[in-house]
């Protein structure tokens, strides 16, 4: 093997000569002196994970502790509601999604990308055959050396081609690198197509059913002034209300319907948005959630864990910090240019001007050689692809920080904007219940004779309003908590 090998040593040491004052791979200039050809090492920097900013693995400060606990989330959140409906809804969006689906797709190319790349590891072979009729000056030559006239003939043959790289700067290892990086950040955007698929599935359902029950309650409220509109214009003709307080009876009959037609507008259409996450058309809306008039609701308090987890969580975090990976092992490709790139080729099959002698030893043909690619002395185009190499490096440094104060940001913002409509939604429900109280003493004032019509109507637009806030806020807080869920990054495991 040794004594096959001497030809190939013989043609590398002047590389090595020449590679031994510039070069810094002091491994690969050991294993080149050692005669092993099969070692070398890897050029250009080898990854470490990045460090997040100071204090983001830190507790989260917008915890409110009546409503959410230190407790890690569960990646399938949305069964904390306890809804067989939404749970049936979620297991259809992420069999059925088209973004997820595509996704799924990139995924797979990345791994096929990946595959491409770890064949570089190995002999890259390739058969030829061809049968070619003519003169060739090679056959020429060698029938006037035997004292033949040159003459047309057929030239047939088969050859297996063998080329295998020999990877002593890390040229194949990097790549190879590379491309396993890209296929995790890769995982990672799909993963994170499922984080925002289950937190907008859960977002439309838990709008269908808001917005349900704003509409019935709008349509109690519009009962509630119709009838005392009906007492109203019975006064009226009883002789004991104006013509003016039926008026503004019947004004408020109006605007209280009014406000209906919006809301079965914005269901309508959170109906279709819903249909879409789930792979349907407009046609086939899932009609089982039009029947929903009451927001998901939490009977526990919200699990959100703390920074350290959140950002191992979060797949856009995750994504990025490939990339980081990635870029850096790019470095390294593009570093392993600046070296010779060596080859062992060989052929071996047959040549003849007759097939049946194809097979034969007097047709056979071989040969094994060493094949050196190095652009020197002129290094210019790879020295600027090492330079843009570590530029897309420290771009992609940068993105992993700006997405974790993305998603510390995100996070402490929905946090945040859930604890203030808790506490807001206490206060329009104590505000409805006075409301409630004030319309029944006017109410029995008015029947009485004892109040004007003026206050009833003040009162009774104040329940309205009263009313209409409630349903809003119980809307907004199922938002909210879909929000809170999706910041913290859970749901990219799938149902």
């Amino acid at each position: 093997m040794i004594d096959m090998l001497r030809p190939v040593i013989d043609i590398l040491r002047p590389v090595i000569d020449i590679l031994r004052p510039v070069t810094r791979c002091s491994c690969a200039l050991v294993l080149l002196a050692a005669l092993d050809i099969l070692g070398g090492c890897a050029v250009g920097p080898n990854y470490h994970p990045p460090t997040p900013a100071d204090g983001a693995d830190a507790p989260l400060i917008s915890r409110t502790p009546t409503a959410e606990t230190t407790a890690e989330p569960p990646d399938d959140w949305w069964r904390l509601y306890h809804d067989a409906l939404l749970d049936r809804l979620l297991q259809e969006a992420f069999t059925a999604n088209a973004d997820l689906k595509v996704a799924e797709a990139n995924l797979s190319a990345a791994r096929a990308v990946l595959e491409a790349a770890k064949s570089g590891r190995y002999p890259q072979t390739k058969t030829e055959s061809a049968g070619t009729y003519g003169r060739d000056p090679i056959t020429e030559e060698i029938l006037e050396l035997g004292g033949h006239r040159p003459e047309n003939t057929w030239i047939f043959d088969a050859l297996l081609d063998v080329s295998y790289e020999v990877d002593l700067f890390g040229h194949v290892r990097r790549s190879i690198e590379a491309s396993r990086a890209d296929t995790a950040a890769n995982a990672a955007v799909r993963d994170g197509i499922k984080v925002t698929l289950a937190a907008e599935t859960a977002r439309a359902y838990a709008q269908i059913c808001a917005l349900g029950e704003e509409v019935a309650v709008a349509r109690h409220s519009l009962d509630v002034v119709s009838r005392e509109s009906e007492i109203t214009l019975q006064r009226h003709e009883a002789g004991a209300a104006s013509q003016f307080d039926v008026v503004r009876a019947q004004g408020l009959v109006a605007q209280v319907r009014a406000g209906i037609p919006p809301l079965l507008g914005q269901r309508q259409a959170a109906l279709f948005q819903l249909a879409a996450l789930l792979g349907r058309t407009p046609a086939h809306t899932p009609t089982d959630a039009d029947a929903c008039v009451t927001p998901p609701r939490l009977d526990a308090l919200i699990p959100i864990g703390d920074g350290a987890t959140l950002l191992k969580r979060r797949p856009d975090v995750r994504q990025a910090e490939w990339r980081v990976a990635a870029a850096t092992a790019r470095i390294g490709v593009a570093t392993a240019d600046l070296y010779p790139r060596i080859s062992l080729t060989g052929f071996y099959g047959g040549v003849t001007t007759q097939f049946d002698q194809l097979t034969t030893n007097n047709a056979r043909a071989w040969g094994v050689g060493p094949s050196i690619s190095w652009s020197f002395p002129n290094q210019s185009l790879p020295r600027a692809r090492v330079a843009q190499a570590k530029a897309a490096a420290a771009a992609a440094l940068a993105g992993f920080d700006g997405a974790v104060l993305q998603a510390l940001k995100e996070t402490e913002q929905s946090l945040a904007t859930y604890g203030a409509e808790l506490d807001r939604r206490q206060a329009l429900a104590d505000a409805q219940s006075s409301a409630q109280k004030a319309f029944d003493l006017a109410h029995d004032q008015f029947v009485a004779g004892s109040s004007t019509y003026l206050d009833l109507l003040t009162t009774e637009q104040s329940l309205v309003a009263a009313d209409a806030a409630v349903a809003a806020s119980d809307s907004a807080l199922a938002q909210d908590q879909v929000a809170v869920f999706k910041a913290l990054g859970g749901g990219w495991r799938g149902p």
